[in-house]
């Protein structure tokens, strides 16, 4: 059973920066595409960022350009990195491990952009 934390959620003012981490129970990312997705109030869950094994990534175009996912094998961890945030961005975030017989969420991780 893989297990996924996510972190770094919190309350920022438009144009600010935040960094999310996921960490997952063990060394899954060379088995695993990792993917980041949010859920606005309201809203249904909606794909943000995802990267593969062999580093390829795909962003949903509202974020193309201000966020960059990235894994750190040596920590077991995902990043998202999040720059010139909106209001628009206001969510809950989470981390998604996809095996080919299997998918695994994280908790989420709250995001809000609040002038």
């Amino acid at each position: 059973q893989v297990q996924l934390v996510e972190s770094g959620g919190g309350l920022v003012q438009p144009g600010e920066s935040l960094r999310l981490s996921c960490a997952a129970s063990e060394n899954i990312f060379s088995r695993a595409i990792m993917g980041w997705y949010r859920q606005a109030p309201g809203k249904e869950r909606e794909l943000v960022a995802v990267i593969s094994s062999d580093g390829g990534t795909n962003y949903a175009n509202s974020v193309k350009g201000r966020f960059t996912v990235s894994i750190d094998n040596d920590k077991n961890t995902v990043y998202l990195e999040m720059n010139s945030l909106k209001l628009e961005d206001t969510a809950v975030y989470y981390c998604n491990a996809r095996f080919y017989y299997s998918t695994y969420w994280g908790q989420g991780t709250q995001v809000t952009v609040s002038s």
